[in-house]
């Protein structure tokens, strides 16, 4: 089965935002030899029932996953991220931010709320909530092993909330929490983006705990 036919997976020409299909159509033409489409799901090597933890991030970096095609691919932020799910068991091989190196995921999958790169980063209500409709709620509902949900900063974390068919303020963010949302246990954690490491909101350590407490999770 194509990328494209699986539930939650968006068409490479998905026009359901125009300012966002309008912003890649821009960066097709300076970059062609990008990505530059949405961003699919990066799954565990042995197939999609094998994950039990689903990654949720915002969207694509324009020069990491916009780029290359993978998720926290091609940016700062998958150093940390793919470090530390090689580090607890999550995958394999070598990150060498490039999507044809050796990494593979291991009982683990990863998504953005948002497929397409927005401009500066920054996603609008509208998109968020046209992308969880269309790809995100599907998405998860196609993972049907997932038992965990790492959420990487305020956003993934309500989008996720919602696509449960939850309310945000029964589940609010907060880096470190762990909320039981029906049949998922929702680990929070702030976005590991070079400026929260930078400026010290994020520190490695406490990423790394974040999944060492998902692993023990998973092991119970």
């Amino acid at each position: 089965m194509s990328v494209d036919a699986r539930p939650g997976e968006p068409p490479r020409t998905c026009t359901l935002c125009p300012r966002l299909h309008g912003f890649l159509n821009e960066w097709r033409k300076r970059e062609p030899e990008w990505f530059n489409s949405p961003v699919p799901t990066f799954s565990p090597a042995q197939g999609e029932d094998a994950a039990r933890l689903l990654i949720v991030g915002l969207a694509p970096g324009l020069r990491g996953a916009n780029r290359t095609g993978r998720p926290f691919t091609g940016d700062y932020a998958g150093t940390l991220l793919y470090e530390t799910l090689i580090a607890h068991g999550f995958a394999r091989g070598r990150f060498e931010a490039r999507p044809d190196d050796s990494l593979e995921l291991l009982d683990a999958a990863i998504v953005n709320a948002v497929r397409c790169v927005p401009p500066e980063n920054k996603p609008i209500g509208a998109e968020i909530n046209t992308c969880r409709d269309a790809y995100f709620r599907p998405t998860i509902e196609r993972f049907e092993n997932i038992s965990a949900i790492v959420t990487l900063g305020t956003i993934a974390h309500q989008s996720t909330v919602r696509a449960l068919g939850l309310k945000v303020k029964d589940y609010p963010f907060a880096h470190g929490a762990e909320q039981q949302a029906g049949g998922y246990r929702i680990f929070s954690s702030y976005h590991c983006s070079r400026y929260n490491t930078n400026t010290g909101r994020l520190t490695e350590e406490m990423f790394v705990e974040v999944f060492r407490r998902v692993r023990e999770y998973l092991s119970e």
